[in-house]
């Protein structure tokens, strides 16, 4: 282990990349502007190289310093690359590869003749009318996407109809485009792969959660997602890498259809943000992994199991300079949870400043471990209270809500709102759906069956005359279901509680009684609370503020006497 590897950037990524060399004591060159990257803070030595990684010369150094030169960020010069391959250094991944992953239409067009799975592609000349022409050929909605330099969501457009055009030329100029067919997806996942001098390995298919076009959250593994499409994601990831020459670890992300059929999105010829949970979770990370691969170390597939469940949060700069650390030293105050800041210096809005993972024997014990620290990230942002009646799933899958409102019609809303002001007192993020056990059968089923998938913990359930909606509801999911039997228009409501109160055995629904829908709201509350401890400080300084408002009461009666307080409070007898 005593080759030296040089690496173009000096990033986060090549800040845990030299964590990882540090322990096996491998020497690790970076060349990057700056004396102190946050990657050279780490790897202590006098033989980094101050400089563009993107020019010639400073990378002829490098390649001269170093056995074998690798990247950590692929917006780098291909054709210095080719030169000093050509001149004898060991470059990994190949040059070709990462100048054909560089420009996401040709890597596109590369899968595709390898017979891998990506959503159509046309190359596009900066005009109206080729948008025109795109439109035509792929339909509408399409997104617009720069060829090369874009990552997190820069550099991409969604042209949803023809007035698009002009707002999205304008937004993407200078730059050479093309179109893509609109992915209609339900989940977005991804698979690191390491690629070796004689094998393709796989670590286990994650979920990614995205924010404004920036990775969020990674489950590992996927929730809500099938031991099959497990396995098929892992086999069309190992697939898609091992059409591009040279070693390393390449990052897949893929989307899951709304039919359950796979999609490569882009490929990452390098470590990447979805798997920074494999430092924790995994018996070999994929920094680790890397560098085993680029010096043809041994490495196993059982290094790259899972040991137990994991999830991932980014830390993404605030408004002030110290959002950061603020952020570490709340994750600090929580079990099982490893903080991990990248050392850039002053936060910056929305730049990743770090992330945080947890790990626990189940992903429901992880999920309760990270939702504090989720709840911090979004303090700041207006709660979530969507009221639309068949909104794409997808767009629920963004916002991280943990109470799920259906109801059979518009008209049960009126009795649900006393329960939806309550979920918005106490700050939980829910959505609230129109979703009939009689109109929409197949909608209800659907939305029931991956509402666990979605983040969400906990669903109520409203229905008046048979009722159905929260018994069928409860069969299609493990989530615990609430039901409040709404009062049709003729009736007292009796026969929508006994349709929900007598479930079969093995079905159970939680029933409230006729249009109470605040106590749903406040049951739905204490079952969050459970593995919630902020949450729950919530509810219990509640009951101690509705046994002050009784005491208060009690004493006003005391004083006044009964007659006196029922005039002056409108106490109807």
């Amino acid at each position: 282990m005593a080759r030296t590897v040089g690496v173009l950037g000096g990033g986060q990524l090549g800040r845990m990349l030299a964590e990882a060399a540090n322990l096996l004591e491998i020497k690790v060159i970076f060349l990057d502007a700056g004396d102190f990257s946050p990657a050279k803070q780490v790897a202590n030595h006098r033989d980094h190289i101050d400089g563009s990684f993107k020019d010639a010369a400073a990378v002829k150094k490098l390649a001269a310093r170093s056995d074998v030169v690798t990247i950590e960020i692929e917006h780098v010069n291909t054709e210095t690359l080719e030169q000093i391959s050509s001149e004898g250094a060991d470059v990994q991944p190949h040059w070709r590869t990462i100048r054909t992953i560089q420009d996401k239409y040709l890597q596109k067009g590369h899968l595709h003749s390898h017979n891998v799975a990506t959503a159509e592609s046309v190359p596009l000349d900066a005009s109206v009318q080729d948008l025109e022409q795109a439109s035509e050929k792929l339909g509408l909605p399409f997104m617009l996407k720069s060829r090369k330099d874009a990552y997190d969501g820069k550099g991409n457009f969604p042209v949803k109809s023809k007035d698009d055009f002009k707002l999205a030329l304008d937004a993407l100029s200078n730059k050479d485009l093309y179109a893509e067919r609109w992915a209609n997806f339900k989940m977005e996942l991804a698979v690191m792969v390491v690629k070796t001098k004689d094998q393709v390995l796989s670590f286990p298919t994650v979920e990614t959660i995205h924010e404004n076009s920036v990775c969020k959250l990674t489950y590992a593994p996927a929730r809500g997602v099938s031991a099959a499409i497990n396995e098929e994601a892992q086999e069309l990831a190992r697939k898609a890498v091992a059409c591009f020459e040279g070693k390393g670890v390449f990052g897949v992300e893929m989307f899951l259809l709304e039919d359950d059929t796979l999609l490569v999105n882009e490929i990452a010829p390098r470590p990447h943000n979805s798997g920074h949970y494999t430092i924790e979770a995994c018996p070999v990370s994929q920094y680790e992994a890397h560098l085993r691969a680029v010096l043809d170390l041994p490495l196993f597939a059982e290094d790259l199991q899972l040991r137990e469940p994991a999830i991932m949060l980014n830390i993404l700069g605030g408004d002030s300079p110290d959002s950061h650390t603020q952020f570490a030293a709340e994750a600090l105050k929580h079990r099982r949870t490893k903080v991990h800041l990248y050392g850039k210096g002053s936060a910056k809005k929305g730049r990743k400043m770090g992330h945080i993972t947890v790990t626990a024997p189940t992903m429901s014990e992880a999920e309760s471990l990270i939702q504090p620290m989720i709840n911090y990230a979004d303090k700041d942002k207006p709660k979530a209270s969507s009221l639309s009646s068949i909104a794409p799933l997808k767009l629920v899958d963004k916002q991280n809500y943990l109470v799920a409102v259906v109801m059979g019609s518009d008209s049960d809303l009126s009795v649900l709102r006393p329960g939806l002001a309550i979920l918005e007192q106490f700050g939980v993020p829910y959505t609230a759906r129109i979703t009939s056990a009689h109109r929409t059968p197949t909608l209800m089923a659907e939305y029931a069956s991956s509402a666990s998938s979605k983040g969400i913990k906990c669903i109520i359930a409203a229905a008046g005359g048979a009722a159905h909606l929260p018994g069928m509801t409860a069969a299609y999911t493990a989530l615990p279901v609430i039901g409040v039997p709404v009062k049709p228009t003729i009736g007292d409501g009796m026969d929508s509680l006994l349709s929900i109160v007598n479930m079969p055995r093995g079905v159970p629904v939680g029933t409230m009684g006729v249009n109470n829908s605040t106590n749903a709201a406040l049951f739905a509350v204490r079952i969050l609370g459970a593995s919630d401890e902020e949450l729950r400080g919530k509810y219990e300084e509640y009951m101690r503020n509705s046994e002050k408002e009784v005491r208060e009461k009690d004493r006003r009666m005391l004083e006044m006497g009964a007659d006196a307080y029922a005039e002056k409070f409108m106490v109807k007898k």
